[in-house]
This record gives C-alpha cells, structure tokens and sequence, in this order.
C-alpha cells in the first residue's frame, strides 16, 4: 500500500535564492483573487507571477496566467486576475495525482525600487 506524502515536504521554506517558487493551498473565487501558500512566501507588493495549477488541482482556468500581486499577509496575496467564473480550487488526493501540487513562480517586478531584489549567496565551507 502506498501512503499519501504531502507535497510541500518537497518545498523549502528557507531557499537560497530569493524570490522563490512556493506551493499553493488555496485560490479564492474572487476578483482580484488571493492565493494562499503553504508556507510565507516572502514576496513583496508589485512581483510579478505565474501560475502553475495541474488538472487535478481543479481551477484549470487559471493556469499559467500571470499578474502582479499586493501583499495580503505572510501566507496570503492577491493577484490581479478575476477568477469568479474559474472551478473551485481543490487539494488533489493521492488517488488522482503523485506529485501534483500547484506552484506560484515568481517572473519579474513591476516595482521601480530595488525592494525585491535580495543578494543570494550560496554557503561557502
């Protein structure tokens, strides 16, 4: 028998590079949409994302859509994309999909500050 693994152990709360790539738990039907992730996605107002959302995920719509976002908390922002008319978004189980977790990817800034920009430095021994 196989057991369920959530995938956001997959996911690194603390990664080097910044902004990052971070799951998503929920996507309200809403306009201007707001997206929860897993864990505190530490993005700041004006980043500018995509949306990768699976089948299985439900809310297909949304896919690979882009927007900027206004921060809402440390887990949740709103993005600039109407999804009132889109499928409820859903938490897939382990009998539809291994593995098919949706994602927010961060693409660029509409920001005019260097706010976003962090420097990235890889642990040197």
């Amino acid at each position: 028998m196989t057991t369920y693994v959530n995938p956001a152990y997959y996911a690194n709360p603390n990664p080097i590079f910044q902004p990052s790539v971070r799951l998503i738990a929920a996507i309200t039907q809403a306009s201007p949409a707001v997206v929860t992730t897993t864990f505190a996605h530490q993005y700041f107002d004006g980043t500018v994302v995509r949306l990768d959302v699976p089948p299985a995920c439900g809310m297909i719509q949304i896919d690979h859509m882009t927007g900027t976002i206004t921060v809402v908390d440390t887990t949740s922002f709103a993005i600039d994309i109407d999804s009132l008319q889109f499928a409820a978004f859903v938490i897939p189980t382990f009998e539809q999909h291994v593995n098919s977790a949706a994602q927010v990817v961060p693409i660029g800034s509409a920001n005019d500050t260097l706010k976003p920009a962090v420097q990235n430095v890889l642990p040197f021994n």
